[in-house]
């Protein structure tokens, strides 16, 4: 795979980089070219530069990607160093602001903020993801999700060439949803969160992680692969369905959470997705539900 890019941002790329691998399915092929963006004073540089770049996809941990075996004929765009940084600030109700940095992993935050006495977050422990994903499919679980939050995020705006301020009423969230686009790159998310008592925050994220690991498999996954339709899980309809523990080649349904399916070691994204496909197709004949992808596909045609 060969890419044109700008001058002032060729420096920035590695060509023909591994792409599949730094996702959490670890499969999947190399992305044309992948640029790390590690500092405000790289991003000032290439903000402009990208505006005509083509596909661009923002990667984060690769918690919710599933990359082709084919690869991707575009850009990968990673934020790291300055953006996995955290700042909070006491207000005068006792009440903080805290700016995350968007390829800040939340775990961390969840339990840095919670050592700091600061509460609201301790949900996003569980979840393996970065701020700038979580504030694009408006992450959630456990009761709590970002919109509850949420105070701004800072918006790269591909097209545009230009950084804005979002607030809270703009992003419109939704479950699982916002109104950010592929095109629009979260450089950092400011939120506004309780003070909190440290023992029991960190108390409530101890008994997350335990459920978690009692109902969810660990290995090479992308977390839930399906949203939850309303009033039912997605989960429960796969095993209703029959699927629990179902094999397509490389890959499985979990037998431990019918809403996970899992890649073999060495194994293929085109069986991962062929199974995903077949799980919606089975639950879609036999229940009558259409189940939505919380996953994002890259390389593969469209569904």
């Amino acid at each position: 795979m060969s890419l044109s890019l700008p001058d002032e941002v060729a420096s920035l790329a590695a060509l023909n980089a591994p792409f599949g691998v730094r996702t959490t399915y670890r499969v999947g092929g190399s992305a044309a070219a992948l640029i790390s963006v590690t500092s405000r004073e790289d991003l000032d540089r290439i903000v402009a530069s990208l505006r005509d770049v083509n596909p661009i996809f923002v990667l984060g941990n690769g918690s919710n990607t599933l990359v082709a075996d084919a690869g991707f004929a575009g850009v990968v765009l990673s934020l790291s160093g300055e953006f996995e940084e955290l700042a909070t600030e006491e207000l005068g109700d006792g009440s903080f602001r805290v700016r995350a940095g968007a390829a800040l992993d939340l775990p961390v935050a969840a339990r840095r903020l919670a050592e700091a006495g600061i509460g609201g977050f301790a949900w996003a422990v569980g979840v393996p993801g970065t701020f700038g994903g979580a504030a694009v499919m408006n992450a959630g679980g456990h009761g709590s999700d970002m919109a509850h939050a949420v105070e701004s995020v800072e918006v790269w705006r591909l097209d545009e060439g230009r950084i804005e301020s979002w607030p809270l009423e703009r992003l419109q969230y939704a479950y699982r949803h916002s109104a950010l686009s592929s095109r629009d790159v979260v450089v950092s998310v400011t939120l506004h969160l309780p003070a909190s008592s440290r023992d029991e925050t960190v108390e409530e994220m101890r008994e997350i992680v335990r459920w978690r690991r009692e109902h969810q498999p660990g290995g090479a996954n992308a977390g839930s692969v399906f949203q939850n339709p309303p009033d039912t899980s997605a989960g429960a309809l796969i095993e209703k369905s029959g699927l629990k523990g179902f094999r397509q080649a490389s890959a499985s349904v979990s037998e431990k959470h019918a809403n996970f399916i899992q890649a073999d070691p060495g194994g293929s994204a085109d069986d991962v997705w062929r199974l995903i496909r077949h799980v919606h197709d089975v639950v879609l004949a036999q229940t009558g539900v259409y189940l939505k992808t919380e996953i994002r596909f890259v390389g593969f045609q469209p569904w």
